[in-house]
């Protein structure tokens, strides 16, 4: 280069700015910001204006003013390379300032950088070194700040100047940033909502106001310039591409010893701007699409409410107040995820095409090879995939069991407790719960594999990239700038390689609907009234539809109108695809179950026994004579109820449409099986799972799993939308939940807390595993800094098998970490798990009494769960990106050592601002729930009232009140995003100095350090940003799930019954001998505070005395007996039972030496030999005796399978009488001196009563009987 400006600037030790580059580059930079901004900004000025200055006589002085100083300065200047851009420049800048202030209240962005661009690009340099006629380098645009400066003295000898990239650290990033975002004209306001969130709850008066173009005013005037000006942004996919490049730049300077040390300082700063302008416009472009979002429903509210208050009374027939706020709520929400989706899909491959061309420059051809490296790690991780999916289906039958059993032992605990059986239970559950996890540990392994090979592909990129490259030419130089350029491309490349298949996924799915019915009315025949009117549906391909309603309400008409069985009066109505119906009555057709499945089609014996599993037929079939070649229907075998629906489901599901139409098959099946078909056909990992289901059910628990509800009343679609939606607006579909599960106790609030133990091996292995990623990295930098001899470098192959080696054994390790954390996890999901059952079989009866089953049932299955997968997952990601940080802290201080200085702050500052968000966090999404209903609410009042609204004429003061609670939930939905950007500006604004730092710091060690090991460390630090997000997010993560414990623990602190058994009880094995029995001021209370149910009781019962126990009905009856079992310990007084106080033995000792019959005869699901004697200890001998003299052994010899017949939950399978029969076997078979009957036959029929009574009047001769009836011939002959 000959030029003597650029040797001057350039090829200096010292490099100095000439004459040509101050009055152009450093003057045009600014001017031509201003010149390509400006224009758009006047015109945002003039959409945008808020009323600013009046145009007073000072203000016009001030004008004339300015004016006739750029003259006087125009004639004073000499400079004339850039006289004519100033003077414009200047006259726009003038122009752009006029229009702001007096189209605004204050002055903006764009003149104001403008600006701060002049002060700190020219104003702060040094005289340089230039001949003395040089005039002074502050430009004449100063004149702007309006005050006058002296002129300047004669410059002395100049020091060397600063470089120029010194000059720009005047202008902070962070700073910048925040201004960009933030909603004040600083950033204290939003620090200080965080800080105050931190302290103490936010409440809604501690919000900022919203700002002006957010208001529903601005925003409802300003509908269409909102979406033009917030269109997409093109920023996250360069920068991140091009922050390589310096990196390659500083590599390149650190391999060059004669390069200029300011060049380095100037590529350490390119880094760490190029990474901050990554975040900026990431972080801008999230901004803008949140911002969008908030707009369009902040309009898309104004405009429908205000349609609403004018709407004529024939427009409101064509639609409902549900369509309308679904409008407002669903769709809106619907259309910002699109934008986001949709983006990705474009924004990845863009990614992937800069990452291929830049590792092209550097390696050639060889960057193929990684991609086919990918490749071929999708099929792996399906086929692991795969094989998960069969174990979750096998874990998945193990806990519906176990759940189902549990259901049933909730069900019947008292049963269970009179008889002792708490312990043979248990032991049936911890069996299931012991198949769950085993299943689950080899789900977890297969897991552990996926996510080694995922998390192993940057290594696996490298390997075959860097191996290729080496092996097709030995002239094949791997330097620092190669190895670690190649790195930093490859961690940018792996995100949008595993996002891409998910966002096109998405996206598709957005698109299409599989069923559309627009404006339809239908009725049963042309004439009389329609069964359905004004039906407006559109159901998204492949999602889940759930319909409710009252009875009559016009669900099953809405499944026959998409069937087109009734006649469609006007609308449209479009199903695309092939059709299945599951009818409400179910129909069988009169030939084998097998045909009625198959139904025609060809069978398929894999997806034939996976529809009969999932629809719950497998025990019908065992239990079948002929399995499924049995023969049913007219002239076959009778199926029940619910065994004919499943049928007809499991014909619907094998015929693998596109469209099911499923009305109510569910209604028919008891609640664990409900739950099964739930699950297995049409929830997330169902067989129907892709398909389009419209399914009316009753069942409230599988509504939340739907996409959409439908609500019916009266022939019309009331309203639709997300469960959480429906919940929000106070509706129908809230009333309509009220009126069915009313009665559900209100859960209190759980709070979090976090205090988990790290268990010494997995924090063991993670480090190892860091450890050989250290090892693998370092080993790289060796490689790089190897010398080349003869243009090649020696040893090749075995610096490319160390390293595969090494990148292997991290592979290994990341496999031990994960297989450790999951088996520590299932480890302590089964203390918990017994720690719960333990805690609720142990709980008194009084507990039960006041506890919702379905509250405990919920314990044992979503929450044990969610310790069983959630936490081990969350865990497993927040010590992977911990341990991943602590090793780029380590790399950076074995290379760079003085860097200590600046990681500990930033440590300190990180671990700050990560506890101020989460607590602010949490408040913010409160505040925005709560604001939420009233705007539905209030809909729904201005529609119905909307004719005296008008009346009254008073709609503008409605609006307002519209306009106040949309505004007031914004202010909420706000902060709450700004506060989520805050965090990941702050993050990673703290990453980038730690970028920064270790640039500087090599640059600074140059003459000591390699630039392997300098590659090494500037790699790694670059990725910290990322590594910080994603620990917020699994802490995050792990804090939302650790409430599960917390809730499977909280019924530790319950009351509990006394002990089951007295260690070193002296209670003789043959107690009682003789049956006595004496009350002394007996007194009994269900609960403390209540009436007394026995009060001041004395009697004294004699050895094998029949005695009877009348009264009417809540005279106490049945509270003696509870007494007598101690089911409800005594308030006052004792019971003696042959000389023993009842109350100073243990429960067992107790309930399993005295018998009882009662009113309610419960069975459970398993063998009819297991209902009978759950422990074991009886032969069969003694069983069948037992079954001849309750009269049922005829009835059990009968049976197919004898004592192993399976009895259904609640032996629904035996009638009433044969189940009565069955508890009086129980009794036989214990054979105890007291005998208690609670109304044991008031249900049954008087000859099932006769034999009762005749076996027990036989049998029970010897033993003292105690006869709670209604019925006086049943103890007419009782002693008393």
């Amino acid at each position: 280069m000959t030029d003597p400006d650029w040797n001057l600037t350039w090829y200096t030790p010292h490099p100095d700015l000439s004459q040509c580059f101050q009055h152009t580059v450093l003057v045009w930079f600014p001017c031509m910001y201003l010149w390509s901004c400006g224009p758009l900004y006047l015109v945002y000025l003039w959409f945008t204006g808020q009323g600013g200055i009046s145009l007073t006589s000072l203000c016009c002085a001030k004008t004339v003013s300015l004016c006739d100083t750029h003259t006087e300065t125009d004639r004073q200047t000499d400079r004339q390379t850039d006289r004519q851009t100033d003077r414009q420049t200047d006259r726009q800048t003038d122009n752009t300032n006029s229009n702001e202030r007096l189209i605004r209240e204050t002055e903006q962005s764009i003149y104001a950088i403008y600006q701060m661009l002049l002060m700190n690009l020219l104003f702060p340099l040094p005289p340089l070194p230039s001949p003395p006629s040089s005039s002074y380098p502050l430009p004449h645009s100063c004149p702007h700040l309006l005050f006058p400066l002296p002129p300047p003295p004669p410059p002395p000898p100049p020091p060397p100047p600063p470089p120029l990239f010194l000059l720009l650290l005047l202008i902070p990033p962070p700073l910048l940033l925040l201004l960009l975002l933030l909603p004040s004209s600083s950033s204290s306001s939003s620090v200080r909502l965080v800080i105050r969130g931190y302290r103490t709850p936010l409440q809604a008066e501690d919000l900022w106001c919203l700002r002006e173009e957010d208001s529903s005013d601005c925003i409802i005037a300003d509908l269409e310039i909102d979406w033009a000006r917030e269109s997409s942004s093109w920023g996250s996919c360069l920068p991140s591409c091009c922050s390589s490049s310096p990196s390659s730049l500083l590599l390149g300077f650190m391999r060059d010893q004669d390069s200029d040390l300011w060049k380095g300082f100037m590529f350490a700063f390119l880094l760490f701007l190029l990474s901050s302008l990554q975040s900026l416009f990431n972080h801008q472009y999230m901004y803008s699409c949140f911002t969008v979002g908030m707009r369009v429903k902040t309009a898309v509210m104004g405009l429908v409410y205000r349609k609403s208050l004018v709407i004529s009374s024939a427009a409101r027939q064509s639609c409902t107040v549900g369509e309308i706020v679904n409008l407002v709520s669903a769709d809106t929400q619907k259309l910002m995820d699109m934008v986001v989706y949709f983006n990705a899909v474009w924004v990845a491959p863009i990614e992937i095409a800069l990452c291929l061309y830049f590792l092209w420059q550097l390696l050639g051809p060889s960057a193929l090879a990684g991609i086919a490296t990918v490749i071929l790690i999708f099929p792996l991780n399906g086929f692991i995939a795969k094989m998960r999916s069969k174990l979750q289906e096998v874990q998945m039958c193990y806990t519906d069991s176990r759940i189902k059993l549990m259901n049933e032992i909730l069900s019947g605990i008292k049963i269970l407790k009179f008889y002792a059986w708490e312990q043979a239970f248990l032991e049936r559950v911890l069996g299931y719960r012991e198949k769950e996890l085993n299943a689950l540990k080899r789900s977890q392994v297969l897991y552990s594999i996926s996510i080694a090979s995922f998390n192993s592909s940057s290594f696996l990129i490298a390997f075959s990239m860097f191996g290729v490259y080496v092996v097709v030419d030995d002239r094949n130089i791997l330097d620092a700038q190669k190895v670690f350029v190649s790195m930093a491309l490859i961690h940018i490349l792996k995100t949008p390689l595993s996002q891409l298949p998910f966002a096109m996924s998405t996206t598709m799915q957005v698109n299409g609907d599989g069923v559309v019915i627009d404006s339809g009315t239908f009725g049963w025949s042309k004439e009389g009234p329609p069964c359905l009117m004004r039906i407006n549906v559109r159901v998204k391909k492949g999602s889940l539809v759930a319909v409710v309603g009252h009875v009559g309400s016009g669900k099953s008409s809405l499944l026959s109108a998409m069937l087109g069985e009734t006649e469609k009066r006007s609308g449209h109505v479009s199903v695309k695809g092939s059709v299945a119906y599951v009818p409400q009555q179910a129909w069988i057709q009169n030939a084998t179950l097998k045909d009625n499945i198959v139904f025609g089609q060809e069978r398929k014996e894999s997806w034939y026994h996976r529809v009969v599993e999932a629809c719950a037929l497998l025990p019908d079939l065992e239990i079948l004579p002929a399995g499924d070649g049995t023969e049913i229907g007219e002239k076959g075998l009778n199926l029940s109820g619910g065994q004919k629906q499943r049928v007809s489901l499991a014909r619907a599901v094998y015929r693998k449409a596109d469209v099911y139409l499923l009305d109510d098959p569910l209604s028919a099946v008891d609640a664990h099986v409900g739950q099964h078909i739930f699950e297995r056909v049409f929830g997330s990992e169902g067989l129907l799972k892709d398909q389009t289901r419209v399914l009316v059910t009753h069942g409230l628990s599988f509504l939340p799993q739907a996409d959409l509800i439908l609500v019916m009343v009266e022939g019309e679609i009331t309203e639709m939308g997300s469960y959480l939606e429906l919940m929000a607006r106070d509706g129908a579909f809230a009333e309509f939940i009220r009126l069915f599960a009313g009665n559900e106790r209100k859960e209190t609030r759980s709070r979090k807390t976090i205090g988990l133990a790290l268990i010494i091996p997995i924090v063991f292995l993670y480090a190892f595993q860091q450890a050989a990623s250290l090892a693998y990295n370092y080993w790289l930098s060796v490689w790089a800094d190897d010398p080349i001899i003869n243009g090649t470098q020696i040893d090749t192959d075995l610096k490319l098998g160390v390293f595969g080696a090494l990148g292997f054994a991290q592979g290994v390790s990341i496999f031990g970490t994960t297989v450790a954390i999951s088996l520590g996890g299932i480890i302590a999901s089964r203390h918990l798990h017994l720690d719960l059952l333990n805690n609720v079989l142990r709980s008194p009866m009084a507990f039960f009494e006041v506890t919702p089953s379905g509250n405990l049932l919920n314990r044992f299955s979503k929450e044990v769960d969610a310790i069983d997968c959630m936490i081990p997952d969350g865990l497993k990601m927040m010590l992977g990106y911990l341990f991943k940080l602590l090793e780029v802290c380590i790399i950076v201080l074995v290379a760079m050592p003085f860097a200590g200085v600046v990681l500990l702050p930033l440590t300190l500052l990180y671990a700050f601002i990560q506890s101020f968000y989460v607590a602010t966090s949490c408040q913010l999404r409160r505040l925005e729930a709560v604001s939420r209903s009233p705007i539905y609410t209030h809909f729904n009042e201005t529609f119905q009232g909307a004719s005296v609204i008008r009346a009254f004429s008073e709609q503008e003061r409605f609006i307002l009140q519209a306009n106040g609670r949309i505004d007031h939930n914004q202010t909420a939905y706000f902060p709450r995003f700004v506060a989520t950007r805050w965090l990941a500006v702050n993050l990673e604004f703290l990453g980038n100095l730690l970028v920064l730092a270790a640039a500087t710091l090599a640059v600074m060690g140059r003459d000591t350090l390699s630039p392997g090991i300098v590659g090494l460390a500037v790699s790694h630090s670059l990725q910290v940003t990322g590594i910080l997000s994603w620990i917020v997010r699994s802490w995050t993560d792990v804090e939302n799930n650790i409430v599960s414990v917390e809730r499977v623990k909280e019924y530790a602190d319950t009351p509990k019954e006394a002990p089951w058994t007295i260690e070193g009880s002296m209670l003789p094995l043959a107690w009682p001998t003789h049956g006595t029995i004496e009350l002394e001021e007996f007194g009994l209370q269900y609960r403390k505070g209540l009436d007394w149910a026995l009060k001041g009781i004395s009697l004294s019962i004699q050895e094998k005395e029949k005695v009877g126990i009348v009264g009417r009905t809540g005279a106490g009856k049945s509270s003696l007996a509870l007494g007598i079992f101690r089911i409800l310990e005594a308030a006052k007084g004792d019971i003696y039972i042959d000389g023993i106080n009842i109350a100073q033995i243990g429960l067992h000792e107790l309930r399993s030496r005295i018998t009882i019959i009662p009113q309610d005869p419960v069975l459970f699901s398993g063998s009819l030999r297991m209902n009978l004697d759950p422990f074991d200890g009886y032969s069969d001998e003694e069983v069948w005796r037992a079954l001849e003299l309750s009269h049922l052994k005829s009835f059990v010899s009968g049976l197919p399978d004898k004592l192993n017949h399976e009895c259904s939950e609640g032996g629904e399978n035996l009638s009433l009488g044969q189940r009565q029969l069955v508890c009086l076997a129980r009794a036989l078979l214990r054979k105890t001196k007291i005998l208690v009957l609670d109304e044991a036959t008031a249900a049954v029929d008087l000859e099932t009563d006769n034999l009762i009574q005749s076996t027990i009047r036989t049998q029970f001769d010897d033993c003292t009987v105690l006869t709670i009836a209604h019925r006086l011939n049943t103890i007419m002959d009782y002693t008393r």
